[in-house]
Protein backbone atom coordinates (compact mmCIF):
# COMPACT_ATOMS: atom_id res chain seq x y z
CA UNK A 1 0.00 0.00 0.00
CA UNK A 2 1.04 3.48 -1.04
CA UNK A 3 1.77 6.07 1.59
CA UNK A 4 -0.51 8.33 -0.69
CA UNK A 5 -3.23 5.55 -0.26
CA UNK A 6 -1.96 4.97 3.79
CA UNK A 7 -3.14 9.07 3.88
CA UNK A 8 -6.03 9.46 2.10
CA UNK A 9 -7.62 5.79 3.95
CA UNK A 10 -6.75 7.96 7.33
CA UNK A 11 -8.66 10.83 6.05
CA UNK A 12 -11.35 8.08 5.69
CA UNK A 13 -11.37 6.65 8.89
CA UNK A 14 -10.68 9.97 10.43
CA UNK A 15 -14.20 11.94 8.97
CA UNK A 16 -15.88 8.28 10.36
CA UNK A 17 -14.47 8.59 13.60
CA UNK A 18 -15.76 12.15 13.38
CA UNK A 19 -19.06 11.32 12.46
CA UNK A 20 -19.44 9.06 15.60
CA UNK A 21 -18.20 11.21 18.02
CA UNK A 22 -20.61 14.18 16.62
CA UNK A 23 -23.59 11.79 16.79
CA UNK A 24 -22.58 10.65 20.15
CA UNK A 25 -22.50 14.32 21.63
CA UNK A 26 -25.41 15.63 19.78
CA UNK A 27 -27.43 12.30 19.30
CA UNK A 28 -27.81 13.05 15.62
CA UNK A 29 -28.45 10.40 13.30
CA UNK A 30 -25.95 8.88 11.74
CA UNK A 31 -26.23 9.12 7.87
CA UNK A 32 -27.59 12.83 8.38
CA UNK A 33 -24.39 13.30 10.29
CA UNK A 34 -22.03 11.90 7.49
CA UNK A 35 -24.04 13.55 4.62
CA UNK A 36 -23.02 17.03 6.06
CA UNK A 37 -20.02 16.03 6.58
CA UNK A 38 -19.31 14.30 2.95
CA UNK A 39 -20.59 17.80 1.54
CA UNK A 40 -17.54 19.67 3.28
CA UNK A 41 -15.27 17.74 1.83
CA UNK A 42 -13.81 16.28 -1.61
CA UNK A 43 -13.09 12.48 -1.21
CA UNK A 44 -12.09 9.53 -4.17
CA UNK A 45 -14.29 7.00 -4.40
CA UNK A 46 -11.93 4.63 -2.01
CA UNK A 47 -12.47 7.05 0.53
CA UNK A 48 -15.86 7.87 0.30
CA UNK A 49 -16.91 4.05 -0.35
CA UNK A 50 -14.92 3.53 3.08
CA UNK A 51 -16.56 5.93 4.94
CA UNK A 52 -19.86 4.78 3.95
CA UNK A 53 -18.92 1.27 5.32
CA UNK A 54 -17.94 2.31 8.49
CA UNK A 55 -20.91 4.73 8.88
CA UNK A 56 -23.84 2.18 7.38
CA UNK A 57 -22.28 -0.40 9.69
CA UNK A 58 -22.31 1.96 12.66
CA UNK A 59 -25.90 2.56 12.15
CA UNK A 60 -27.46 -0.80 11.02
CA UNK A 61 -25.11 -2.83 14.00
CA UNK A 62 -24.70 -0.08 16.40
CA UNK A 63 -25.99 -2.75 19.08
CA UNK A 64 -23.77 -5.39 17.91
CA UNK A 65 -21.00 -2.30 17.68
CA UNK A 66 -21.63 -1.31 21.25
CA UNK A 67 -21.92 -5.02 22.49
CA UNK A 68 -18.50 -5.81 20.76
CA UNK A 69 -17.14 -2.76 22.90
CA UNK A 70 -18.33 -3.34 26.56
CA UNK A 71 -17.02 -6.94 26.03
CA UNK A 72 -13.94 -6.15 25.52
CA UNK A 73 -13.46 -3.17 27.62
CA UNK A 74 -13.42 -5.00 30.36
CA UNK A 75 -14.25 -3.18 33.46
CA UNK A 76 -15.17 0.57 31.73
CA UNK A 77 -18.84 0.72 31.10
CA UNK A 78 -19.58 3.09 27.56
CA UNK A 79 -20.25 5.99 29.26
CA UNK A 80 -17.04 6.51 31.16
CA UNK A 81 -15.11 6.08 28.38
CA UNK A 82 -13.57 9.65 26.72
CA UNK A 83 -16.07 10.27 24.02
CA UNK A 84 -13.30 10.60 21.91
CA UNK A 85 -11.95 7.04 22.77
CA UNK A 86 -15.60 5.79 22.34
CA UNK A 87 -16.00 6.93 18.96
CA UNK A 88 -12.56 5.45 17.52
CA UNK A 89 -13.25 2.63 18.98
CA UNK A 90 -16.96 2.21 17.71
CA UNK A 91 -15.54 3.24 14.22
CA UNK A 92 -12.43 0.61 14.33
CA UNK A 93 -15.12 -2.39 15.11
CA UNK A 94 -17.36 -1.31 12.67
CA UNK A 95 -14.58 -1.54 10.01
CA UNK A 96 -13.58 -4.89 11.48
CA UNK A 97 -17.29 -5.71 11.19
CA UNK A 98 -18.04 -4.27 7.67
CA UNK A 99 -14.57 -4.65 5.83
CA UNK A 100 -13.65 -8.08 6.11
CA UNK A 101 -10.71 -7.35 3.23
CA UNK A 102 -8.83 -4.75 5.69
CA UNK A 103 -5.99 -6.01 7.65
CA UNK A 104 -7.40 -6.05 11.66
CA UNK A 105 -3.39 -4.95 12.20
CA UNK A 106 -3.80 -1.82 9.78
CA UNK A 107 -7.22 -0.75 11.19
CA UNK A 108 -5.74 -1.14 14.86
CA UNK A 109 -2.59 1.00 13.94
CA UNK A 110 -4.88 3.55 11.96
CA UNK A 111 -7.15 4.12 14.92
CA UNK A 112 -4.58 3.75 17.68
CA UNK A 113 -3.10 7.20 15.56
CA UNK A 114 -6.69 8.52 15.52
CA UNK A 115 -6.87 7.98 19.12
CA UNK A 116 -3.35 9.66 19.87
CA UNK A 117 -4.20 12.53 17.70
CA UNK A 118 -7.76 13.44 19.16
CA UNK A 119 -7.70 11.76 22.43
CA UNK A 120 -5.57 12.37 25.51
CA UNK A 121 -1.90 10.61 26.50
CA UNK A 122 -3.25 6.97 27.45
CA UNK A 123 -5.96 6.93 24.36
CA UNK A 124 -3.71 5.28 22.53
CA UNK A 125 -2.55 2.99 24.25
CA UNK A 126 -6.10 2.11 25.51
CA UNK A 127 -7.69 1.40 21.90
CA UNK A 128 -5.00 -0.99 21.25
CA UNK A 129 -5.59 -3.35 23.98
CA UNK A 130 -9.50 -2.98 23.25
CA UNK A 131 -9.14 -3.49 19.62
CA UNK A 132 -6.68 -6.36 20.02
CA UNK A 133 -9.61 -8.31 22.00
CA UNK A 134 -11.79 -7.25 19.92
CA UNK A 135 -9.87 -8.16 16.55
CA UNK A 136 -8.79 -11.52 18.31
CA UNK A 137 -12.47 -12.39 18.92
CA UNK A 138 -13.79 -11.57 15.50
CA UNK A 139 -10.94 -12.51 13.29
CA UNK A 140 -9.45 -14.95 15.50
CA UNK A 141 -7.66 -16.54 11.53
CA UNK A 142 -5.42 -13.37 11.61
CA UNK A 143 -3.70 -13.89 14.81
CA UNK A 144 -3.06 -17.71 15.06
Amino acid sequence: MSPITVGARRKARELAFRVAYQCDLLGDPLIDAWDALRAEHALSDDQRMLTDDVVRALSHHRAEVDATLQAAAEHWPLDRLAATDRAVLRAAIAELMARPGTPARVVIDEAIEIARRYGSEESGRFVNGVLDRVARALRPGEFS
